[in-house]
């Protein structure tokens, strides 16, 4: 599964030609969640204050996540994603 962002130690990271709806992944430590694109979902558990830098870093680039989800759908090459600050 290629890694397209990390910050603060959370890993995200998106799957080639993976179900509906649009979601990427994020991994902290040994937390592991689910986030749909669209509308922040979240599936999965993490603690508190890493899930809301996951769900800040989401709102800031969701349409990148987007373009990588229909390029993911394609088997096309992921861009990496501008980690939070």
């Amino acid at each position: 599964m290629p890694q397209i962002s990390f910050f603060y130690g959370i890993y995200i990271l998106m799957n080639f030609s993976d179900h509906n709806p649009p979601h990427f992944h994020a991994w902290y430590g040994d937390y592991k969640v689910t986030v749909s694109i669209n509308d922040g979902v979240v599936k999965g558990e993490m603690p508190g204050r890493a899930l809301r830098l996951v769900l800040e870093w989401l709102d800031l680039h969701r349409e990148e996540l987007m373009d990588n989800w229909m390029r993911a759908q394609r088997g096309g090459a992921l861009e990496k994603i501008e980690p939070l600050k």
